[in-house]
This record gives C-alpha cells, sequence and structure tokens, in this order.
C-alpha cells in the first residue's frame, strides 16, 4: 500500500500539470464544475470516509451564511470552524476513529477559507455608499450572501486545498470569472519558482534517508554525547523545513498553471489579499492583453531566501507560510479591539490552528522571549554602530536565529511535552538559557547607553 507522503506527493504533482485545463478553460461554470470535482476527489482518496468532516463543517457555515446577519456572520463562522476543528482532532477521545494524518492538512485550510469567507462577506456588507471607490469594492471585492453551491465549491477547489496557499473569496472568484487566462504568462514565473527545487529535494530525501526525529524518542539517543544531542536539531530543522519548501514551491506552482491569483501588476496585488489598487485593476482591463504585465504575488507563500539568510528572528517567520500569515494578519490580529491582546491572540490561534500538540505550544511560547532578546540586543549593539559593525551583528543574529529555529522545530517534531521537554533538558534549555542572557545583557547595556546619552 502507498504511503501517505507518496500519495501526497503525487497528487501535488497532478494538480500542477492539471492546472494547465483550467488556464484554457473558458466558461465560469466549466471552471467552477471542474476545480470542485477535482478537490472532492482528491479529499476522498486523502481523507476516505473522514471526509465527512470536511463536509459537515462546510454544509453547517452555508446554512450559517444563510441564517447569520452579515454584520456577526464573520464572528459566529469563527467560533463554528474552529470548535468543529477542535472536535475533529479530538473525536478518538469519543470512540469516534480518528482521521488519518494528512486528513489535517484539508481540515486546516478549509478551516481558513470558511472563516475567511464570512469575513469577506461582513466587509462586503459595509460598503453602502455610492463614491469610485465603493463602486471598484462591489465591483472585485464585493461578496454577498453566498449559495450552497459557492460555498461548497470555493471550500473544495483543488488549488492549494492540501498545502495552500490561502486566497480569498474573491481571488477565485476572479479567476472563474477570467476570459484571456490562456494570455497569462505561466512558463517563465514557474520556471523561477522551480529552480532550486532540485537542491531542495535532493536535500530532503539524502537527510531523511539517515535520519529520523524517531530517534530521540528512544533511550540510546539520550545516551549519546552532549555535542550529539546539541547538534541533532541542526539536521532535523533542515528536513522539516524543506519537506516544507518543496510542498510550498508545488503549490505556487499549481497557481501558476491554473493562473489562480494571477494580476496585472497595476494592481499592486499583496500576499494573500490579491489586488489593492482596484482603481490600476481597472484601468488594466481597458489595455491590449498583450501589453499587460502579470505577477502572482497574491500566492506568494514562500520566500525561501527570507527563511535563510533573514538576519532578524521576525524577518524569518514573516517570509514562512506568507498567506496564512496574511489570514492571521487580517482576520484576527487586525480585529483585536484590545491593544495589549493583538499580540497573545493572534499567536493563540495560530497555535491552535496549528494543531493541539503540547509541542507547538511550548514552540511558540518560546518565540516571545527570543524576539524580546533579540530586540534587546539590537537596543543595545547595533544601534548606531559603524556598518562594520552592523554587518557583525547581522551574521550573528543570523546564526542564533537559525539556532532558535532548530531548537523550536524539535517541539514541532516531537509532539508531546514530555518528549519535547526530554529533549531540551537534555541539552540544558540551552536556547531559553543563551535568551534570557541576551535579554539581560541587552538591557543592561542599553540602559547604560541610554544614561550616558543623557548626561551628555
Amino acid at each position: 500500500m502507498a504511503s501517505d507522503d507518496f500519495i501526497y506527493g503525487c497528487l501535488l504533482i497532478f494538480s500542477v500539470f492539471f492546472g494547465v485545463i483550467i488556464k484554457y478553460s473558458k466558461d465560469e461554470g466549466v471552471k467552477r464544475i471542474v476545480t470542485t470535482v477535482v478537490g472532492v476527489v482528491m479529499v476522498t482518496i486523502i481523507c476516505r470516509f473522514h471526509a465527512l468532516h470536511s463536509l459537515i463543517a462546510i454544509l453547517v457555515n452555508c446554512l450559517l451564511v444563510k441564517s447569520i446577519s452579515p454584520r456577526h456572520i464573520h464572528k459566529v463562522s469563527f467560533i463554528w470552524a474552529f470548535g468543529y476543528l477542535a472536535f475533529f482532532r479530538t473525536v478518538h477521545h469519543l470512540g469516534i476513529p480518528a482521521p488519518p494524518p494528512l486528513s489535517n492538512a484539508v481540515q486546516l485550510f478549509i478551516t481558513l477559507r470558511l472563516v475567511g469567507l464570512a469575513f469577506e462577506i461582513h466587509d462586503s456588507s459595509k460598503v453602502t455608499e455610492d463614491t469610485q471607490d465603493c463602486k471598484l469594492l462591489k465591483k472585485y471585492n464585493n461578496v454577498h450572501q453566498c449559495n450552497i453551491w459557492e460555498t461548497f465549491s470555493y471550500s473544495y477547489c483543488y488549488i492549494g486545498l492540501l498545502t495552500g496557499p490561502y486566497y480569498r473569496y474573491s481571488v477565485y472568484s476572479y479567476l472563474l470569472k477570467q476570459q484571456n487566462s490562456d494570455k497569462i504568462p505561466t512558463f517563465q514565473p514557474l520556471w523561477e519558482k522551480i529552480k532550486p527545487l532540485p537542491v531542495i529535494m535532493g536535500t530532503f530525501f539524502f537527510l531523511s534517508h539517515y535520519l529520523s526525529v524517531e530517534y530521540a524518542k528512544t533511550d540510546e539517543f539520550y545516551e549519546r554525547s552532549f555535542l550529539y544531542r546539541l547538534l541533532f536539531m541542526v539536521p532535523m530543522f533542515m528536513i522539516f523545513r524543506t519537506r516544507l519548501y518543496i510542498a510550498w514551491i508545488l503549490s505556487e506552482c499549481m497557481c501558476m498553471t491554473s493562473t489562480l491569483g494571477a494580476f496585472p501588476v497595476e494592481a499592486k496585488a499583496r500576499c494573500g489579499q490579491g489586488p489593492t489598487d482596484l482603481t490600476g485593476l481597472a484601468e488594466s482591463e481597458k489595455k491590449e492583453q498583450e501589453s499587460l504585465e502579470y505577477d502572482y504575488e497574491t500566492v506568494h507563500n514562500l520566500d525561501i531566501y527570507g527563511c535563510e539568510l533573514a538576519p532578524k528572528t521576525k524577518d524569518g517567520l514573516k517570509a514562512w507560510n506568507m498567506t496564512v500569515q496574511y489570514w492571521l494578519a487580517a482576520y484576527v490580529h487586525k480585529r483585536v479591539t484590545i491593544k495589549s491582546l493583538k499580540v497573545t491572540l493572534t499567536m493563540a490561534v495560530s497555535a491552535f490552528w496549528h494543531g493541539i500538540h503540547p509541542g507547538y505550544y511550548l514552540s511558540f511560547l518560546t518565540v516571545p522571549p527570543i524576539l524580546m532578546a533579540e530586540q534587546a540586543m539590537i537596543n543595545a549593539f547595533r544601534k548606531d554602530a559603524s556598518p562594520e559593525k552592523q554587518a557583525r551583528f547581522d551574521w550573528a543574529c543570523w546564526f542564533c536565529k537559525m539556532r532558535g529555529f532548530d531548537y523550536m522545530c524539535m517541539g514541532f517534531l516531537l509532539l508531546g511535552a514530555r518528549e519535547t521537554i526530554r529533549y531540551w533538558s537534555s541539552i540544558y534549555y540551552i536556547v531559553h538559557v543563551v535568551t534570557l542572557l541576551f535579554f539581560i545583557i541587552g538591557s543592561l547595556v542599553a540602559l547604560k547607553k541610554h544614561n550616558t546619552t543623557k548626561k551628555d
């Protein structure tokens, strides 16, 4: 029997090639039916009878959209979708068979789509004026109360269903209505996207062949030297991130072959959101198709160079799973009215969305102290320093950032609280200790600099 990873990989590759069918289709109805049917088949292959979970989540959300006022639908949908996600992950405690691991990915992105759609309906209901800007919003971003078929088709659209990227209903609708998608460039952006893929795949298969995180759950592992245990997390994070890089690159490629998320550059599209300059988008429609230049910023989900080379932890995080970060920013961070709770609630929702394993929460809770220590060190040693010292600081900061990610990655891989703490304690909580030291040193040096400047 084929492994889950093999099936998962085959479906991703199939989705990339199948996108050409969507690109050369002109009928909106045909596009909607085909993208939905393919998505349903993929979900059935992966989830089998557990596909009922996604169906229940979608159908109930449809009923909520029909029965709840747009003024409140975003809150009700959020509670329902995330509440059902919690039920989905704990059904085995009720005697119901646990869904296979890959079905979790499907449920995750359907949850984002359902809640995002409710927010789009809520936001559209507030566009009531008759100004030019409002007319453009109604034309391109207005989402009325979607009927069951529209919600069903968006939720099950095969593009990004297993890996992301997240995209709004208005972006999906633009794809369906696009009559000139056959003229939108695909090959060149696709080629640029897949260039690093051979190196990434080679690294992943080589390391995963010789190393496994399961070894860190054995007693034999803890009999190895401290240096071995310490360095073990470095290739583990490399396996973890290259696996995600492969999935995310292929997911962007399936968007490109289908032209989902392709907008004229005049629209100034942003990751996850889509067009930000609707006037520019409207003007582009008056131009000759051959003269238009397109980009795929809407579905840009991964910045490898940012992940690998950004010196600061904050910048490294921003380059990772970017469309989901947009979702969290647009529908959680910006909606929380109490400023002091914005970051906390956003991190909590992110952690819950990823899973209920204690290792996730232990890793997420490590992020804020690292960010605080990093900023303290920047204030103390990088601010107002010479260019040469800033460059040296950035290299040191980059090294510490990557070690912090290595350390936190073990929580994502080991999952359990006992397993994660056992590993971290075996290397003496080195990142936590260093983080605390950096925060103290950075704070004291910055305070001293401030007092010295004040005296002068």
